[in-house]
């Protein structure tokens, strides 16, 4: 059981059967009244995100989610194909599990597959990816009137603002859980 006080991002409970994911969550004390907890939660298997505010004090389950090394293999329509590195079994997930994290997927990209009950359910990305520019507009010398930076499109079709000497084909690194540029990566 896990205390509403110590949830924090990231955490997955079980409520009445249903997973959920920990997206944001807020303290809340309003006047005389007992102090509240907003919750931003994600439907692990369905997708959907869903607000719920409870008491503080709030135990709920705990889910036991497991990870497994994977390799991104490749996409067949709405189905995406990763191999576990250690078993060498492949695994499919449709689009909807994956949600955002397919715009930091490239092939052979290595990151986390997260299962309950052996059943796959979800992935889990690295903090930064090395994604190649696949299109970004070239620059002049002194244009510098937007801050120095650009719009790059990469390789998954993700938009970054990168800083004005990245070019095509360069190889840069994205943090996943903002989506900004981090640093020119040395290549893949």
């Amino acid at each position: 059981m896990i205390d509403s006080g110590d949830l924090r991002k990231g955490v997955t409970v079980e409520i009445d059967g249903v997973l959920y994911q920990v997206l944001d969550f807020q303290h809340i004390k309003l006047g005389r009244g007992s102090a509240q907890v907003r919750l931003k939660l994600k439907d692990i298997r369905a997708g959907h995100i869903i607000e719920r505010s409870v008491q503080a004090g709030t135990k709920f389950s705990r889910a036991r989610v497991e990870r497994q090394p994977a390799q991104y293999l490749y996409a067949d329509g709405d189905l995406h194909h990763f191999m576990n590195t250690e078993t060498y079994d492949q695994i499919a997930l449709n689009t909807e599990q994956l949600g955002d994290a397919l715009q930091y997927l490239s092939e052979n990209a290595t990151c986390q597959i997260l299962t309950h009950d052996d059943q796959a359910i979800g992935v889990e990305l690295s903090a930064a990816v090395e994604l190649k520019v696949a299109q970004t507009d070239s620059w002049v010398r002194g244009d510098t009137a937007q801050g120095g930076t650009k719009p790059a499109r990469l390789e998954t079709g993700l938009i970054v603002q990168v800083p004005l000497f990245i070019n095509t084909d360069d190889v840069i690194k994205v943090d996943t859980r903002t989506g900004a540029y981090l640093e020119r990566a040395g290549g893949r």
